[in-house]
């Protein structure tokens, strides 16, 4: 019997022995990393595979801790992992931890951890398996690093992130999307359609609403939903919603939307302020009584306002793209001959053109005008040449009564003849041509004889018509290139060109018998009148110190005293 019993105590210890080393073979051949450590945590055995994922190589009579292997900041978590698993609180410990490898960096494990409790004379134990999840740690790093980059660009850009489920009709909002809208960035929000839809402004909603759904199916002709949205402090934003199915069904049917909105209510305001701007730019440049061209950087029109249209007769529709040298055609004042545009010289220059006098514009197939302008270039920020605009003026009636203004400060008001100053003008000039070009004129000057019994029996308005006739009938005796004016109440002077002494006084008495011819009627009765006339030569000097005038006027006295109706020379006085 003693016998019988030490056989099975040793074929027991035989079968104990083996099933340890089926283990022990079982543990080496194990693809995780496994350690066996005591209670205390010291590590009693640790399979290759622990070895080649942390490089520590357990040598003979080479005793380690197991709190060895974790990092400092670790060490307080895993401790209570730890004494939690020896209390009997848990089976079995689950968990990602840092471990620190033989080279000294960490490397992320899972590990899974029981305890082997004590079997006779075997205490109990505590059974480590790692595996290595860094890759997987480095995949989540790299994608929670995608996720913040990506959520600080759409903070940053203020544009809020919606996500539509639409098979379970729910939707996510960002932080962001509550911001802009007011809402605390906790607080939980309706996505209920019919409750955002309460919040649209009421003259957007039906908008909203007949293409909401066109965003959710993905219209490739829908970009984005513009409207107004109410705040939590119950003021409007401008609202830019993008969106787009992400996620489809079997079918093809869109059953999840992703999109994002942006607060636009700066820009808006910007639209309404330049669209402003643009109507008074508009209502102004309408207004305007000057015409404006604006051309593009080859000299074409690109934009004319409604008095453009009108002093060039084209119009803006039939102008535009067209050189302008088409339509702003221009001639000078005293010339047919056309000129040459001026945008196109202003391109040319960069520089401004002004022109106040002597043009003309040639309207198509319409009445000429007389203009005055201003061609300016126009420069972009950067400074380059982009176009030139073109400001003018219709100065036609100005101009018209700029040249009455001229002819009456040069003319007699009541016979239409250079008046003194003219005169004294024309004078001055004859004597200049005459010592520079060694040229002769004659200067006539005459005295109206028995004009003053007209003036006091008739009265001054006989005495002014008989005036205009005088004038008149000197005018038709002198040549067309003779200077003929009256230079006091019944005094008239004549500058005969370019003639001797001999054809000024034959002139000068065609003049006086012409006077002496008229019968003047007036108030039914018939006067007659006539003239005395002093003629001298204009030559590079005067022939007396009296001066031209004063020999003319000396020649005319000496007329008078003759007998009236004559005509003397004042070179000839002396010899009669």
């Amino acid at each position: 019997m003693a016998t019988s019993r030490a056989k099975s105590r040793n074929v027991f210890a035989a079968d104990t022995l083996h099933s340890a080393q089926i283990f022990m073979r079982l543990l080496d051949a194990a693809p995780i990393g496994m350690l066996v450590a005591t209670i205390d945590g010291m590590v009693v055995y640790a399979n290759p595979a622990f070895s080649e994922l942390l490089g520590h190589r357990p040598e003979p009579g080479h005793v380690f801790r197991f709190a060895d292997l974790v990092p400092d900041e670790e060490s307080v978590t895993a401790q209570l992992h730890f004494d939690r698993l020896l209390r009997g609180e848990i089976a079995v410990s689950h968990g990602e931890h840092k471990l620190r490898h033989a080279d000294g960096y960490s490397i992320w494990v899972m590990i899974g951890a029981t305890v082997l409790p004590a079997d006779g004379d075997t205490p109990a134990l505590v059974l480590v398996q790692m595996n290595s999840i860094e890759l997987q740690k480095r995949a989540e790093e790299a994608l929670a690093a995608s996720e913040s980059r990506w959520n600080f660009a759409l903070e940053s850009a203020r544009q809020g992130v919606w996500d539509h489920d639409i098979r379970q009709d729910t939707m996510f909002y960002s932080r962001m999307w509550r911001v802009m809208r007011g809402i605390p960035p906790q607080e939980e929000v309706d996505g209920d359609q019919q409750k955002w839809l309460e919040r649209v402004h009421p003259d957007d909603r039906p908008n909203v609403m007949a293409n909401v759904h066109r965003q959710d199916q993905g219209d490739s002709d829908f970009d984005a939903l513009e409207y107004r949205e109410r705040t939590r402090d119950g003021r409007y934003i401008w609202i830019l919603s993008r969106g787009r199915p992400v996620e489809w069904d079997a079918e093809g049917n869109p059953t999840r939307t992703i999109g994002t909105d942006t607060d636009i209510t700066r820009l808006k305001l910007m639209e309404q302020e330049l669209a402003s701007e643009k109507e008074r730019l508009r209502v102004t440049l309408e207004a305007m009584a000057d015409g404006m061209i604006s051309t593009d950087l080859e000299g074409h029109v690109v934009f004319m306002n409604p008095a453009a249209e009108q002093l060039t007769n084209c119009r803006a529709a039939d102008a535009i793209g067209r050189p302008v040298a088409d339509i702003f055609r221009l001639r000078s004042e005293g010339s047919e001959d056309a000129l040459p545009c001026p945008v196109q010289a202003c391109l040319g220059s960069a520089t401004q053109l002004r022109s106040d006098d002597d043009k003309v514009l040639c309207a198509l197939n319409g009445p000429q005008r007389d203009i005055r302008f201003t061609a300016s270039p126009v420069f972009s920020q950067d400074g380059r040449l982009t176009g030139a605009v073109l400001v003018f003026q219709d100065v036609t009636q100005s101009r018209a009564l700029q040249r009455q203004l001229a002819h009456s400060a040069a003319h007699d008001d009541l016979t239409g003849l250079p008046n003194r100053a003219a005169f004294e003008r024309g004078l001055t000039t004859a004597i200049a041509t005459a010592r520079q070009g060694r040229r002769h004129h004659c200067l006539i000057y005459l005295d109206l004889d028995h004009f003053k019994p007209v003036n006091d029996s008739a009265g001054h308005a006989a005495g002014d018509a008989l005036l205009k006739q005088i004038a008149q009938t000197i005018g038709n005796v002198c040549r067309s290139h003779d200077l003929a004016a009256r230079i006091g109440g019944d005094e008239f002077a004549v500058i005969a060109q370019d003639c001797s002494i001999e054809i000024g006084r034959e002139l000068a008495q065609r003049i006086v018998h012409a006077i002496g011819m008229l019968t003047f009627a007036w108030a039914g009765r018939d006067y007659r009148v006539g003239a005395s006339a002093g003629v001298t030569l204009i030559g590079p000097d005067p022939a007396s110190p009296l001066g031209f005038m004063g020999e003319a006027d000396a020649a005319c006295y000496g007329a008078k005293a003759g007998g009236r109706g004559r005509v003397m020379v004042f070179s000839e006085m002396g010899t009669t």
